[in-house]
């Protein structure tokens, strides 16, 4: 098979490889940083030009500008989000888009069955030597979605990392090739400040040498990095991760020794970050990226001993139910990978699973320990698969213990002006 030859019939320009796109289609993009945005916005400017009408676009974390969401695109697109963020919640807010509840690692099936994709977007890595293109740092959905779409097309860029593990697909298996080298989508180093270093050091106190990490995205798993530097043989099997991986890696601390599956290697469905991440992880045998239904089962997860899941909430009741998700009624972002690797943490010999927040939101005018969760608002995690929750103020461990008990220790570590008015709830609770 001479796979130049394929690869060169098959080329075409962004706008050309989006007039395939048809009315009613349903068209899958690549998660997060591997968004091929040339393509993107082509779909978006070709939309009236091609005549879409109710173009459904699924997407989870959209980094890109989503011009599909946009108002005046209501006629030609609807958003599917399996995951919400800046850029995509108003068009769900506004009944221009709609949400799907979801567990990551289940994404994949659902594309296999009640979401049939038509079309998908991929950004690829440049063939090697034997025609395969690496997905580079997004594999999770976008690889099973790519592997029973009816149409791919692919933005071919230089740029993309070329990422081990069951990473990769052939040129043969591409519609429509689009050769477009730009920068990579890029997520800065978050902020961290004093609470967030508070929080990253409460939770760094529960992390003992030869734990496998799950790590979230934002300034409190960064926060939490700092304040490992002390640690040894630490692993990463994990949802995604960023720049401060690589550099407790660099220091030593990340071996991947003490793992049991994919020993000496980080694991990840996708990547987000800056160059200095996506240089270390090109051609890098040392990390691996699988699709999310592999990645994320619970089953899998599990078989690392001491598998450590650390992310945050928006509030958390005194029962110990957890909301990561939604403010009452309104969807901020989603399910995600929380509850898959909760779960896992949970059956991981050994494991921990911390749900970790700043105590106050809203410039310290609300409480994020609360009475009930608000009204209309999801429970992302349920109160018995929650083990330690973690503030500025302290550590509660809820596994195993009484309703009472669980009450006592998240007044304990709510912030210091909202306890008197937890605890008349905890009294009327439980009176004496």
């Amino acid at each position: 098979m001479d796979w130049k030859k394929i690869y060169a019939d098959k080329l075409c320009t962004a706008d050309e490889a989006v007039s395939h796109i048809k009315s009613g289609d349903r068209v899958v993009v690549t998660h997060a940083c591997g968004e091929p945005v040339i393509l993107t916005d082509a779909m978006v400017a070709n939309a009236d030009k091609y005549g879409y009408k109710n173009v459904e676009v699924v997407h989870m974390v959209a980094m890109g500008k989503a011009g599909y969401c946009a108002p005046e695109m209501a006629e030609h697109f609807r958003h599917n989000g399996l995951f919400l963020g800046a850029s995509t919640k108003t068009a769900v807010f506004e009944g221009r888009g709609d949400f799907t509840p979801i567990f990551f690692s289940e994404a994949p099936e659902l594309f296999r069955t009640s979401l049939p994709v038509d079309v998908v977007l991929l950004q690829l890595s440049e063939p090697d030597e034997h025609g395969y293109c690496s997905f580079g740092v997004s594999c999770d959905y976008t690889k099973p979605a790519a592997e029973c779409a009816k149409i791919r097309i692919a933005q071919i860029n230089k740029k993309m990392p070329r990422v081990m593990g069951d990473n990769f697909i052939h040129i043969s298996e591409l519609d429509y090739i689009v050769p477009a080298d730009e920068q990579l989508i890029q997520l800065a180093p978050p902020k961290i400040g004093d609470v967030q270093r508070k929080i990253g050091e409460n939770i760094a106190s529960l992390v003992r040498d030869g734990d496998c990490l799950q790590l979230g995205i934002g300034a409190i798993p960064d926060a939490v990095l700092l304040f490992l530097k002390e640690k040894k043989d630490l692993g990463i099997h994990s949802e995604m991760f960023s720049d401060g991986v690589v550099e407790l890696i660099e220091a030593g601390v990340v071996t991947n020794a003490c793992k049991q599956i994919e020993k000496g290697k980080c694991v990840a469905t996708f990547l987000m970050g800056t160059d200095r991440l996506y240089d270390y992880v090109n051609d890098n045998p040392t990390v691996v990226l699988k699709p999310v239904d592999w990645v994320n089962d619970p089953r899998v997860i599990c078989q690392n001993d001491n598998v450590v899941s650390i992310n945050s909430c928006v509030e958390v009741d005194l029962m110990g139910q957890v909301c990561s998700e939604s403010i009452g009624l309104q969807q901020i972002s989603g399910t995600g990978g929380q509850v898959d690797f909760v779960r896992g943490a949970n059956m991981s010999k050994g494991g921990r699973t911390i749900m970790a927040m700043p105590a106050t939101a809203a410039k310290g005018k609300i409480s994020k320990v609360v009475p009930f969760i608000t009204e209309g608002a999801a429970v992302t995690t349920s109160r018995c698969d929650v083990d330690y929750v973690v503030t500025e103020y302290g550590i509660a461990q809820l596994h195993g213990h009484t309703l009472r008990d669980r009450a006592k220790q998240l007044i304990a570590i709510a912030a210091p002006e909202f306890r008197e008015g937890l605890k008349e709830e905890y009294n009327r609770r439980f009176p004496r």
